[in-house]
């Protein structure tokens, strides 16, 4: 199986709003997350529950827990890559307006 490319939407002034996240948390955090992303890279379309899983509007989430806090990267695959669009914390279900923040026409 072929690795997926994984890419970082950003903004149109150059910030990519996932690593700016990431670089907010503990290195733990960081480190778990990471590890993630390279599943996400190694797995592409055929990552699963419990590491992956789809939202709506074709916005998926990488899914990864530590310490109790569930942490939410939202992606999204464009062209063959799939797009590092969001990153958040959460109690419950991902909130809407965290979705609606990842639902990008292009990367």
């Amino acid at each position: 199986m072929p690795q997926t490319e994984v890419i970082f939407y950003c903004e149109v002034d150059g910030t990519a709003p996932v690593k700016q996240w990431l670089e907010g948390q503990d290195k733990k955090v960081q480190g778990k997350c990471i590890s993630f992303v390279n599943r996400l890279e190694t797995f592409g379309y055929e990552l699963r529950r419990p590491t992956a899983d789809l939202l709506r509007d074709d916005i998926r989430e990488l899914r990864p827990t530590f310490m109790n806090v569930h942490y939410r990267i939202l992606y999204f695959f464009s062209q063959g890559k799939a797009v590092l669009a969001h990153g958040c914390s959460k109690e419950g279900a991902v909130e809407n307006s965290d979705i609606g923040k990842s639902n990008y026409q292009e990367a």
